[in-house]
């Protein structure tokens, strides 16, 4: 079934602030969080892989999940295209279906205010972490319904309290939250409107030996 991101998928890359936004991210998870080397990451709604092509000389491989066939395509376009090893495009609705791996940091932007069930995506990024593992949550500030418009079913943003609550009773801990990025938009009377957007990180502790 087509969806709307397979519309989407061929511009993706070719609007700024998709680049920008992507840009932003990936300065703030390094700025963030302990990367090293030899990680082994996933990204999850990765789209086109902008942000995990800004990250990607930090990790050793990259799984990148999305449901969009199209925007899976154009992924292993740039992948061939640029003749990279060590990045994996997977296509999967982790929502209904489990994936069999284990890594060391799992990020994502912009695709949790898309979810239906946020319990269940967080609990399964805790069973696909490695102990010590990170979770790197990108996406919007509450807002007042204008940054999708008439017809969006899903998250009008998160208030940081109410979501650090679900990611705690998840198991993580170590939660921290900061702005990172503002993406300014026009609406429908062409006023520029400003959404701010979050980085949520959080740590999956190290069992007690």
């Amino acid at each position: 079934m087509i969806n709307e991101f397979d519309l989407k998928a061929r511009e993706w890359d070719t609007n700024g602030i998709h680049i920008d936004r992507a840009k932003a991210i990936a300065g703030a998870i390094q700025n963030t969080l302990p990367l090293k080397k030899y990680i082994r990451a996933l990204e999850f709604g990765a789209g086109t892989g902008l942000l995990s092509f800004f990250l990607k000389p930090w990790f050793s491989d990259i799984t990148l999940m999305d449901t969009s066939v199209e925007m899976i395509n154009v992924l292993k376009g740039k992948i061939n295209g640029q003749g990279i090893h060590n990045m994996k495009p997977v296509l999967i609705e982790l929502e209904q279906e489990d994936y069999a791996d284990t890594f060391d940091l799992i990020y994502t932007s912009m695709v949790f205010h898309h979810l239906k069930n946020l319990e269940v995506i967080l609990d399964k990024f805790h069973k696909m972490l490695v102990p010590g593992g990170y979770v790197a949550i990108a996406d919007l500030y509450p807002e007042d319904g204008s940054f999708h418009g008439e017809g969006f079913t899903g998250h009008k943003g998160f208030d940081l309290n109410r979501l650090s609550g679900k990611v705690l009773k998840s198991g993580f801990s170590q939660i921290r939250h900061q702005p990172c990025y503002t993406i300014k938009k026009t609406d429908d009377t062409g006023q520029i409107r400003e959404y701010p957007v979050f980085l949520l990180t959080a740590c999956k502790e190290k069992l007690l030996q």
